[in-house]
Protein backbone atom coordinates (compact mmCIF):
# COMPACT_ATOMS: atom_id res chain seq x y z
CA UNK A 1 0.00 0.00 0.00
CA UNK A 2 1.46 3.50 -0.96
CA UNK A 3 1.39 6.77 1.19
CA UNK A 4 -1.68 7.66 -0.67
CA UNK A 5 -3.53 4.40 -0.30
CA UNK A 6 -2.72 4.57 3.50
CA UNK A 7 -4.06 8.02 3.76
CA UNK A 8 -7.57 7.21 1.95
CA UNK A 9 -8.17 4.46 4.24
CA UNK A 10 -7.18 6.28 7.19
CA UNK A 11 -9.28 9.39 6.34
CA UNK A 12 -12.38 6.63 5.23
CA UNK A 13 -11.73 4.77 9.11
CA UNK A 14 -11.70 8.67 10.67
CA UNK A 15 -15.45 9.48 8.82
CA UNK A 16 -16.63 5.75 9.95
CA UNK A 17 -15.84 6.97 13.60
CA UNK A 18 -17.32 9.86 13.29
CA UNK A 19 -20.31 8.32 11.95
CA UNK A 20 -20.42 6.12 15.00
CA UNK A 21 -19.85 8.38 17.51
CA UNK A 22 -22.37 10.51 15.78
CA UNK A 23 -24.98 7.63 15.97
CA UNK A 24 -24.43 7.74 19.88
CA UNK A 25 -26.08 11.16 19.92
CA UNK A 26 -28.90 11.01 17.43
CA UNK A 27 -30.69 8.70 14.79
CA UNK A 28 -29.03 8.44 11.31
CA UNK A 29 -31.60 9.86 9.72
CA UNK A 30 -30.81 13.34 11.39
CA UNK A 31 -27.08 13.23 11.13
CA UNK A 32 -25.58 15.63 8.25
CA UNK A 33 -22.53 15.25 5.87
CA UNK A 34 -21.53 18.66 7.72
CA UNK A 35 -21.24 17.18 10.87
CA UNK A 36 -19.21 14.00 9.92
CA UNK A 37 -17.08 15.89 8.07
CA UNK A 38 -16.34 18.20 11.18
CA UNK A 39 -16.13 15.49 13.78
CA UNK A 40 -13.26 13.99 11.14
CA UNK A 41 -12.07 16.79 10.53
CA UNK A 42 -11.76 16.73 6.96
CA UNK A 43 -13.31 18.63 4.30
CA UNK A 44 -16.76 18.32 2.72
CA UNK A 45 -14.86 17.51 -0.98
CA UNK A 46 -13.34 14.74 0.84
CA UNK A 47 -15.94 13.20 1.96
CA UNK A 48 -17.96 13.23 -1.39
CA UNK A 49 -14.59 11.87 -2.85
CA UNK A 50 -15.17 8.58 -0.44
CA UNK A 51 -18.87 8.50 -0.96
CA UNK A 52 -22.11 9.77 -2.56
CA UNK A 53 -24.28 9.45 0.73
CA UNK A 54 -24.50 8.86 4.08
CA UNK A 55 -26.00 6.07 3.49
CA UNK A 56 -22.84 4.90 1.30
CA UNK A 57 -20.86 5.63 4.18
CA UNK A 58 -23.15 4.03 6.62
CA UNK A 59 -22.89 0.44 4.31
CA UNK A 60 -18.79 1.15 4.85
CA UNK A 61 -18.95 1.75 8.16
CA UNK A 62 -21.45 -1.30 8.92
CA UNK A 63 -18.16 -3.17 7.14
CA UNK A 64 -15.96 -2.04 9.57
CA UNK A 65 -17.74 -2.65 12.41
CA UNK A 66 -18.19 -6.12 11.49
CA UNK A 67 -14.30 -6.44 10.93
CA UNK A 68 -14.25 -5.53 14.57
CA UNK A 69 -16.50 -8.83 15.35
CA UNK A 70 -13.53 -11.03 14.99
CA UNK A 71 -12.01 -9.85 18.47
CA UNK A 72 -15.07 -10.81 20.00
CA UNK A 73 -14.34 -14.61 20.03
CA UNK A 74 -12.02 -15.99 22.87
CA UNK A 75 -10.01 -18.42 20.56
CA UNK A 76 -9.00 -17.64 16.85
CA UNK A 77 -11.62 -17.96 14.20
CA UNK A 78 -9.30 -21.01 12.61
CA UNK A 79 -9.49 -22.84 15.15
CA UNK A 80 -13.60 -22.41 15.51
CA UNK A 81 -13.60 -23.71 11.68
CA UNK A 82 -11.26 -26.74 12.63
CA UNK A 83 -13.24 -27.39 15.38
CA UNK A 84 -16.14 -27.66 12.78
CA UNK A 85 -14.19 -30.20 10.64
CA UNK A 86 -13.64 -32.50 13.96
CA UNK A 87 -15.94 -32.39 16.42
CA UNK A 88 -18.66 -35.14 17.00
CA UNK A 89 -21.42 -34.88 15.18
CA UNK A 90 -23.67 -35.23 18.59
CA UNK A 91 -21.67 -32.38 19.46
CA UNK A 92 -21.96 -30.16 16.47
CA UNK A 93 -24.92 -27.14 16.21
CA UNK A 94 -25.50 -24.59 13.52
CA UNK A 95 -26.19 -22.63 16.92
CA UNK A 96 -24.46 -22.87 19.95
CA UNK A 97 -23.88 -20.13 22.51
CA UNK A 98 -19.88 -20.32 22.58
CA UNK A 99 -20.46 -18.38 19.42
CA UNK A 100 -23.84 -16.97 20.07
CA UNK A 101 -22.71 -15.16 23.07
CA UNK A 102 -19.84 -13.21 21.70
CA UNK A 103 -21.95 -12.02 18.87
CA UNK A 104 -24.66 -10.90 20.63
CA UNK A 105 -22.04 -9.18 22.73
CA UNK A 106 -20.79 -7.30 19.88
CA UNK A 107 -24.32 -6.56 18.42
CA UNK A 108 -25.08 -4.70 21.99
CA UNK A 109 -21.78 -2.72 21.88
CA UNK A 110 -22.62 -1.38 18.43
CA UNK A 111 -26.19 -1.51 18.73
CA UNK A 112 -26.60 1.90 17.15
CA UNK A 113 -24.66 1.42 13.90
CA UNK A 114 -27.24 -2.01 13.75
CA UNK A 115 -30.10 0.21 14.70
CA UNK A 116 -29.00 2.50 12.04
CA UNK A 117 -28.49 -0.31 9.43
CA UNK A 118 -31.81 -1.91 10.08
CA UNK A 119 -33.82 1.40 9.59
CA UNK A 120 -32.28 1.62 6.31
CA UNK A 121 -32.63 -1.54 4.75
CA UNK A 122 -32.24 -0.82 1.33
CA UNK A 123 -28.55 0.04 1.45
CA UNK A 124 -27.74 -3.14 4.12
CA UNK A 125 -28.06 -6.52 2.11
CA UNK A 126 -28.11 -8.04 5.66
CA UNK A 127 -27.51 -11.54 3.65
CA UNK A 128 -24.45 -10.72 1.78
CA UNK A 129 -23.15 -9.41 5.43
CA UNK A 130 -23.33 -13.13 6.39
CA UNK A 131 -21.86 -14.78 3.18
CA UNK A 132 -18.99 -15.36 5.47
CA UNK A 133 -20.87 -16.85 8.35
CA UNK A 134 -22.65 -19.28 5.85
CA UNK A 135 -19.09 -20.46 4.08
CA UNK A 136 -17.25 -21.04 7.25
CA UNK A 137 -20.00 -22.17 9.72
CA UNK A 138 -23.36 -23.19 8.18
CA UNK A 139 -22.46 -25.07 5.47
CA UNK A 140 -19.48 -27.23 6.48
CA UNK A 141 -22.14 -27.79 9.40
CA UNK A 142 -24.58 -29.34 7.25
CA UNK A 143 -22.32 -31.00 5.00
CA UNK A 144 -20.91 -32.93 7.71
CA UNK A 145 -24.62 -33.67 8.17
CA UNK A 146 -24.80 -35.18 4.54
CA UNK A 147 -27.96 -32.07 3.86
CA UNK A 148 -27.85 -32.28 0.74
CA UNK A 149 -25.73 -29.71 -1.31
CA UNK A 150 -29.65 -28.06 -3.18
CA UNK A 151 -31.32 -27.83 0.62
CA UNK A 152 -28.29 -26.57 2.29
CA UNK A 153 -29.32 -22.55 0.77
CA UNK A 154 -32.71 -22.94 1.56
CA UNK A 155 -31.65 -23.90 5.36
CA UNK A 156 -28.54 -21.25 5.71
CA UNK A 157 -31.33 -18.77 4.41
CA UNK A 158 -34.16 -19.74 7.36
CA UNK A 159 -31.72 -19.80 9.84
CA UNK A 160 -29.93 -16.32 9.49
CA UNK A 161 -33.27 -15.00 8.66
CA UNK A 162 -35.28 -16.10 11.70
CA UNK A 163 -32.13 -15.16 13.85
CA UNK A 164 -31.78 -11.77 12.23
CA UNK A 165 -35.11 -11.11 13.12
CA UNK A 166 -34.72 -12.18 16.70
CA UNK A 167 -31.59 -9.60 17.14
CA UNK A 168 -33.28 -6.94 15.33
CA UNK A 169 -36.28 -7.17 17.25
CA UNK A 170 -34.05 -6.53 20.26
CA UNK A 171 -31.93 -3.86 18.81
CA UNK A 172 -35.46 -2.02 18.61
CA UNK A 173 -35.60 -2.66 21.89
CA UNK A 174 -32.51 -1.00 22.31
CA UNK A 175 -31.16 -4.43 23.82
CA UNK A 176 -32.80 -4.07 27.37
CA UNK A 177 -33.55 -8.02 27.24
CA UNK A 178 -30.19 -9.78 28.88
CA UNK A 179 -28.01 -11.30 26.27
CA UNK A 180 -28.54 -14.99 27.79
CA UNK A 181 -32.67 -14.60 27.68
CA UNK A 182 -31.62 -13.60 23.39
CA UNK A 183 -29.06 -16.42 23.30
CA UNK A 184 -31.82 -19.08 25.08
CA UNK A 185 -34.68 -17.62 22.11
CA UNK A 186 -32.56 -18.12 19.27
CA UNK A 187 -31.05 -21.51 20.61
CA UNK A 188 -34.77 -22.59 21.41
CA UNK A 189 -36.13 -21.73 17.81
CA UNK A 190 -32.91 -23.56 16.12
CA UNK A 191 -32.41 -26.46 18.21
CA UNK A 192 -35.13 -28.95 16.51
CA UNK A 193 -33.07 -28.99 13.65
CA UNK A 194 -29.42 -29.87 13.50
Amino acid sequence: MNKHESKYFSTAILMDEALISLLDKKSIEFITVKEICEKASVNRSTFYLHYESINDLLVETADYVNEKFISYFDKGVNNFIEEIKTSKLEDLKLIKKEYLTPYLNFVKDNKKIFKASFSNPSNMDVFNKYNSLEKNIFIPILERFNVPEKDRKYLVTFYISGIMAIIKNWIINDCKDEISDIEEIIVKCTSNGI
